[in-house]
């Protein structure tokens, strides 16, 4: 499964248009600002999730499927997927991260 829509947003990548297009899809929008290192391991929700890497680097392994997000790009993580996320840059990364 593709999980990646490369180059989604436009950039910059502003909040509330993200907010927008995921409200119309169903998905809530909150923010997480992850200083470098900063990983967030094995999760599995009751609930699709997408992901989109305001700034910085994100990589995102998915049922054992890693990937890097960059600005703008849209991730889908599916309901009862393990997943990890990871910011791989060398400064702060902020995202974007919603649930249906």
């Amino acid at each position: 499964m593709n999980h990646v829509a490369h180059d989604k947003f436009r950039l910059p990548v502003q909040q509330w248009e993200v907010a927008s297009a995921w409200r119309e899809r169903g998905y809530g929008c909150d923010l997480f600002v992850d200083p470098p290192g900063r990983e967030w391991k094995d999760f599995v929700h009751a609930s699709n999730e997408l992901v989109t890497v305001v700034e910085g680097r994100l990589l995102i392994t998915i049922d054992g499927e890693a990937l890097i997000a960059e600005p703008g790009d849209e991730v889908f993580i599916p309901q009862g997927t393990l997943h990890s996320v990871k910011n791989v840059h060398d400064a702060t990364t902020r995202w974007l991260y919603g649930y249906d």
